[in-house]
């Protein structure tokens, strides 16, 4: 398989398995306990149906969306994803360059592996995403360097207090730095390509991080980091006081309640994503999708929400807007891309979801995002 033969999520999965060492692959893919809940991420929009209108002179439309004040010229984003140069050297610098392209957002994680101010040459929004750890003093001096690089939205992660159980990286061994199982080790030695790209291009590190974390002498897995350095004791009070320290655009992702949601718009946020962690958390809870429309209809006029996890098509994206989304924001979709192939990879993914949401409009008899609503849908 090569690139120009993939057209749709599943060709991208199935080449980036073929790239990648299987451990690297499976931190991807994987997800918590029995990953029920990360099936259902998907499958939750297959029990929702398009009702089409026709004849509506539909030659141009306009797929342009607007989120906490950021201009998108689609209405999907690639979320922030942790450790971006593992699946393929260039990282976040490929995400944001294809972003660039296509006039969307993309975001950088605590745990990126390239620096906040790198990235500000690319001239998209970008998100922050945020974990609350134990050390306050940190939580500031990283809010601050997010603000001297020029962020135009903070993005606070409020479900990964502790860390999923994501029984896959147990398996392998997966921790940064690596310190795989002898098994693990063996899948490197049989994808030699991808290990030349990483010896010999810059090294790996977490500089969001490196300046205040030294885990280069300490293998620490994911799950190990989220449970040890991030702040189970995290409440709305401590949320408040950093939406007043931002003092600008703030979201919450990993909102799924509506109560939850009542309290964001109370505190001064700006906007929600609603998040399950694309089932990397919490197994058994509801999809994202599932719980969009009662969010929508008790805060949707006072908050701007989105909806994030298990989104492949853009007929998925057509759904959510549908019940109210502003937007959505997808992981997997560009990551596997991004593993694939690069920033071409990613562009070629954006391309693709583009293409795919401007002929479903068309399809569904929709000139803007603003004439979708939940008189075209139908549940099963």
């Amino acid at each position: 398989m090569r690139l120009k033969n993939c057209h749709n999520y599943h060709d991208f999965k199935n080449l980036a398995r073929k790239r990648l060492p299987n451990p690297i692959f499976n931190y991807i893919d994987g997800a918590a306990d029995d990953e029920v809940t990360y099936r259902r991420n998907t499958s939750s929009f297959d029990d929702c149906d398009l009702v089409p209108n026709v004849l509506n002179g539909v030659e141009e439309v306009d797929i342009s969306a607007t989120i906490m004040g950021q201009k998108l010229d689609m209405p999907i984003y690639c979320s922030p994803t942790a450790l971006q140069r593992l699946f393929h050297y260039k990282g976040e610098e490929g995400v944001a360059a294809a972003a660039e392209k296509y006039g969307t957002m993309f975001g950088v994680s605590s745990l990126g592996t390239v620096s906040l101010k790198e990235l500000r040459k690319y001239k998209t929004p970008q998100f922050y995403q945020f974990y609350f750890h134990k050390d306050r003093g940190l939580n500031r001096a990283m809010m601050q360097s997010a603000k001297e690089a020029g962020i135009e939205v903070m993005m606070l992660t409020v479900d990964s207090i502790t860390g999923g159980n994501r029984e896959r990286d147990l398996r392998t061994g997966f921790s940064i730095p690596f310190r795989m199982t002898l098994g693990g080790m063996l899948q490197f030695a049989l994808k030699p390509v991808w290990g030349i790209n990483y010896l010999t291009h810059k090294k790996f590190s977490l500089p969001q991080l490196d300046e205040h974390i030294h885990m280069s002498g300490n293998p620490m897995s994911i799950s190990r980091y989220f449970s040890e350095m991030l702040d189970s004791s995290m409440n709305w009070q401590d949320v408040e006081e950093m939406v007043k320290i931002w003092d600008g655009q703030f979201c919450l992702k990993g909102i799924m309640s509506v109560e939850d949601a009542k309290k964001a718009v109370d505190i001064g946020c700006t906007g929600i994503i609603l998040s399950n962690h694309g089932g990397r958390q919490l197994d058994g809870s509801r999809s994202p999708f599932d719980q969009l429309s009662e969010i929508v209809d008790a805060v949707g006029d006072r908050i701007d929400v989105i909806m994030d996890s298990g989104v492949q098509r853009g007929t998925h994206v057509l759904k959510a807007l549908s019940l109210g989304a502003k937007a959505v924001g997808g992981g997997r979709f560009y990551l596997f891309p991004l593993a694939a192939a690069g920033q071409i990879g990613v562009e070629r993914a954006l391309g693709l979801m583009h293409a795919e949401i401007v002929r479903g409009m068309k399809l569904m008899g929709c000139k803007t995002v603003a004439d979708l609503s939940k008189k075209n849908l139908k549940f099963r």
